[in-house]
């Protein structure tokens, strides 16, 4: 297809340099349906250069003390932070999200996640103990593991990227990065602030390309011990299949069906708007999204109204207006697969109440060739339905009734997955009762996404294998060793 020249083209980033790539795929602005930027799609060549790279890297980084690598992460997040509006804007224009999205929540915590890990590496200790009667004093020594692969999912682009790389860096380990093909524009951003920061060449490399190819070549590589991956279950179970030969450490996490339950005694002027917020921010298009409400049948109608209207007020358009909402999904693949299960719910006999098929959207000029929908609200979907099963992913969330305290924990564990939930009660007795039976990672009670990193963040069953967080990542990127010494 013919290209303007215009058009961004990005190269990868290896040994401390910018690199082009001999083929390339087209990557849209998902509010113009228009191909706005090139990205390389890297192989195995790529991919073995840059593990090159970072294992000759290792050393030298892996021998800085704690305290160098602290000082060069927060060095990066100054630089960061400097730029806010330039990668707010980027991020904006190559997911589709809002800007005042990107500009309060992606990239402040890009900064952050740097800042966090720059401070968590100089409080950790190793642990030490005697034994008198033997004559002999165990500790235990911990040690950066090697080069660590990262990718990376398209919803939170700099947001999840830089919260593998910081834990991975801080910890003396050396990267290889592949952010998804369809968001790659702030990790190449990044790149050409990595050496301004003092990180060494070779330290931080980055290959864009497809899971596919890229992807699959960083998975097998003998020299890459540690997968740290965030993205979907499906993709996870080929992960785990092709770095099975080589025994390599993986930290997964994966999607979620994540469930809100609103008990009577709930603070419905709280509740509603936090839950639109849970079920509709960042197009829905987060990991953590509720999109499973369950209601006590006393205040279930009550609920549906309230939550309906304010569903209705969020604004849908222009990613680049900073009064709106809600902006465009990631492709018109995803779009298209967002909507088929609308269609699936009211085939099932399912209501919708707003949004997709119900209300009509209006758009500027220039994004009719977007991939928008409306919040859109399903109520009256039976629990074996795909659509309170499998992770939607869009801004579609349904609401149903519940009974008992008994029956809701049961139908909210009825999936597959357990990533995170959020319990809408006054009853502390309850909360407290709820939560522990919940098959949850994460449970959030009156509030939702309150997150602080020191504490682990991970899913149950489907949902991932491991957990993040200031010990976690700690324990993931280094090895630990056990010395005994005989006096």
């Amino acid at each position: 297809m013919a290209h303007s020249k215009a058009l961004l083209v990005l190269e990868n980033f290896i040994d401390g340099k910018f690199v082009p790539c001999c083929s390339y795929i087209d990557s849209y602005n998902p509010s113009t349906g228009d191909v706005y930027c090139r990205v390389p799609d890297s192989g195995k060549e790529e991919v073995e250069a840059a593990v090159k790279a970072a294992k000759d890297a290792f050393p030298i980084w892996s021998s800085k003390s704690p305290l160098e690598r602290s000082q060069i992460l927060n060095k990066l997040a100054d630089l960061i932070e400097h730029d806010l509006e330039a990668f707010a804007q980027a991020e904006s224009k190559d997911q589709g999200k809002a800007i005042t999205f990107a500009r309060t929540v992606d990239i402040p915590r890009a900064a952050y996640n740097f800042r966090f890990f720059a401070s968590s590496i100089l409080h950790h200790t190793t642990e030490c103990t005697e034994m008198a009667t033997m004559g002999c004093v165990h500790y235990t020594s911990r040690a950066p593991v090697g080069v660590a692969g990262l990718i990376s999912p398209w919803n939170l682009p700099l947001y999840l990227l830089t919260w593998k790389i910081a834990p991975a860096i801080a910890c003396g380990n050396t990267v290889v990065a592949k952010p998804s093909e369809m968001t790659s524009v702030t990790a190449w951003m990044m790149c050409k602030l990595l050496e301004k920061a003092g990180v060494p060449h070779g330290v931080v490399n980055v290959v864009f390309g497809t899971g596919a190819k890229a992807g699959e070549a960083l998975v097998c590589h003998p020299d890459v011990p540690l997968i740290s991956f965030t993205g979907s279950t499906l993709t996870a179970q080929r992960i785990m299949e092709k770095s099975a030969p080589h025994c390599k450490r993986l930290s997964l996490e994966l999607g979620g069906k994540n469930p809100a339950i609103v008990f009577d005694d709930a603070d419905l002027t709280q509740c509603i708007p936090t839950t639109v917020r849970s079920s509709f921010a960042n197009q829905g298009e987060i990991c953590l999204c509720t999109s499973r409400i369950f209601v006590q049948r006393g205040i279930y109608s009550e609920f549906l109204k309230r939550f309906v209207a304010e569903a209705k007020k969020w604004k849908v358009g222009n990613p680049a207006d900073p009064t709106v909402d809600v902006g465009a999904l990631i492709s018109k693949e995803h779009l298209e697969k967002v909507r088929s299960y609308v269609k699936k719910a009211q085939a099932e006999g399912a209501r919708v109440l707003c949004g997709e098929g119900v209300n009509s959207l209006a758009l500027p000029t220039g994004n009719q060739k977007g991939y928008f929908m409306l919040p859109t609200v399903i109520a009256e979907v039976k629990d074996e339905s795909c659509c309170m099963q499998e992770e939607v992913f869009g801004p579609v969330t349904c609401v149903v009734a519940f009974d008992t305290e008994e029956e809701v924990i049961e139908r909210a564990n009825g999936v597959k997955y357990g990533l995170a939930a959020t319990v809408w009660s006054s009853n502390v007795g309850r909360v407290h009762r709820v939560a522990q039976r919940l098959q949850s990672g994460l449970v959030w009670t009156n509030c939702w996404l309150v997150r602080d990193l020191n504490l682990p963040f991970g899913g149950m069953k489907a949902s991932g294998i491991g957990r993040e967080g200031a010990k976690d990542s700690y324990e993931f990127f280094t090895e630990v060793k056990t010395i005994t010494i005989k006096h």
